[in-house]
């Protein structure tokens, strides 16, 4: 199915200022280089706040991750969970037409948002509210027939059940989501037939409807300030993530080395290996935390281990030879120099805290 940019787009796009944090979190999740991991979270939250995908929308989150924007714009047009067209102001509702739902009713309630909302799927209703469209199997099967409005699930639905549902969206109310016919999950209807007991002291609601409950508003857009947001690999607030600069621009290439430069380089690659100091084990037990060095994370500190380094000391001593003969050893060539271990091991043995080793006290991440 080809799926199309609306004709009709807003002029500009811009996240509230704790989804733009958000967003930012979420980059930090991937290494350097592979921001673009991140483009379907950030595209769903982009239509998390506005409902649907503008093309502004879209360029804003390439910009972001230093993508081309057609390559966002291919993501966004391949997934059917993206909506490139305007939905309802209040809720856009998506009827779930697939066989147990067909069979238990789904007809019904679509012939009810053709006569309530629109007449074909994808257009707004008259007063700008509402808008729906048929989907396929949501998974809520044993609770047939379903539709998905907003973050939950109406099931169980009959067609006068669901026209008060769109009555009350309409005038501003808040329907409960969940069974619609008195069932308290996707037990029998006919009643318990094991687990019979857990009826006592139940909550009044499932866990997800009465999670649904205590938010509030289960239709309303995104935001940012409904619950905090959650980095756990950051800290809660995320605000570590918002300090890092934003995806930088392809460096352009490098101009040709000088001759010099080159034999210099030349001269360099064929230092000899040394085999620097090693031990067996950590001294008394106590061995420092590598990570704290730019470019160690978990698993360059357990290769490092390995070789017989516990301490900042010893890497603090190694001269050129010694990094030729780690160099060889390590997965990846060249970092050592690259990150400037050697210098930032001294100053930790001296008792300085490197700006590295401070950010990566405050917010727990390391690199690898």
């Amino acid at each position: 199915m080809l799926r199309r940019l609306h004709p009709e787009q807003p002029e500009s796009f811009a996240f509230t200022a704790a989804n733009q944090q958000w967003a930012k979190a979420q980059i930090t999740k991937f290494p350097e280089g592979r921001q673009a991991s991140a483009v379907i979270p950030l595209l769903w939250r982009a239509q998390e706040q506005e409902g649907w995908l503008s093309r502004p929308a879209i360029e804003i989150v390439a910009d972001m991750l230093g993508m081309a924007y057609i390559r966002v714009l291919e993501v966004a047009s391949f997934y059917f969970m993206f909506q490139l067209q305007p939905v309802g102001s209040v809720a856009h509702i998506q009827v779930c037409g697939t066989t147990s739902c067909m069979i238990c009713g789904a007809e019904d309630l679509i012939a009810v948002c053709k006569e309530k909302i629109a007449a074909k799927p994808h257009e707004l209703s008259v007063d700008g509210k509402l808008s729906w469209e048929e989907v396929e199997c949501l998974g809520s099967c044993t609770n047939a027939p379903m539709a998905q409005i907003g973050k939950d699930y109406y099931e169980d639905l009959t067609a006068d059940s669901f026209s008060k549902i769109i009555d009350d969206l309409a005038t501003g109310k808040v329907p409960t989501p969940g069974p619609q016919n008195g069932r308290y999950a996707a037990e029998p209807l006919s009643g318990l037939t094991s687990l019979t007991d857990y009826d006592a002291g139940k909550p009044q609601y499932n866990a997800s409807v009465e999670l649904a409950e205590d938010l509030g508003d289960t239709v309303k857009r995104i935001d940012g300030t409904e619950v905090p947001i959650l980095t756990p690999w950051l800290g809660k607030d995320g605000k570590a993530a918002a300090t890092k600069a934003a995806p930088k621009p392809p460096k352009a290439p490098a101009p040709a080395k000088p001759a010099a430069k080159q034999a210099e380089e030349a001269k360099k690659a064929q230092i000899k290996e040394d085999q620097p100091e090693t031990l067996t084990a950590a001294r008394e037990g106590k061995a420092d935390d590598l990570k704290m060095l730019k470019g160690v994370g978990p698993k360059l500190e357990q290769t490092l281990n390995e070789l017989g380094f516990f301490h900042f000391d010893q890497i603090a001593a190694w001269t050129p030879e010694h990094v030729a003969w780690v160099d060889a050893r390590l997965k990846f060539k060249g970092r050592i120099e690259r990150d400037g271990w050697i210098e930032q091991a001294a100053q930790l043995v001296a008792g300085e805290e490197t700006e590295f080793a401070k950010r990566a006290k405050e917010d727990g991440t390391y690199e690898d």
